[in-house]
């Protein structure tokens, strides 16, 4: 089946560099100390990662960090329970913005 995303794609991320060097150099090196180890380690980075990657639904993102934090020592019940926290604070965030709906709601209903 054809869809909009296509996996082979993750392999050709480089290539956003082609249109400026510079700017690709610095989000790399950026990009590069973000996920050095520090306070949090590799492995926890990792699964932060799989986490947002789901919270903003990039396909791409999803195959990379999965395939991060099993390299980085997640098992599947690990990144499962990732995945469920940032469904939580996408639902909770979806929730919490009805107060807005309610506070408009209620001035318009006056």
């Amino acid at each position: 089946m054809d869809t909009y995303y296509h996996p082979h794609d993750l392999g050709k991320f480089a290539d956003m560099g082609k249109g400026n060097p510079d700017l690709w150099e610095k989000f790399m090196a950026y990009y590069s100390a973000v996920f050095a180890e520090g306070a949090l380690t590799a492995r926890e980075k990792a699964l932060i990662a799989l986490a947002v990657a789901h919270a903003v639904q990039c396909p791409y993102c999803i195959d990379a960090y999965t395939q991060g934090c099993l390299e980085q020592g997640s098992n599947e019940q690990e990144m499962t329970e990732a995945v469920h926290v940032a469904c939580a604070i996408r639902g909770g965030a979806s929730l919490v913005h009805g107060v807005q709906m309610r506070n408009v709601a209620g001035k318009l209903s006056m």
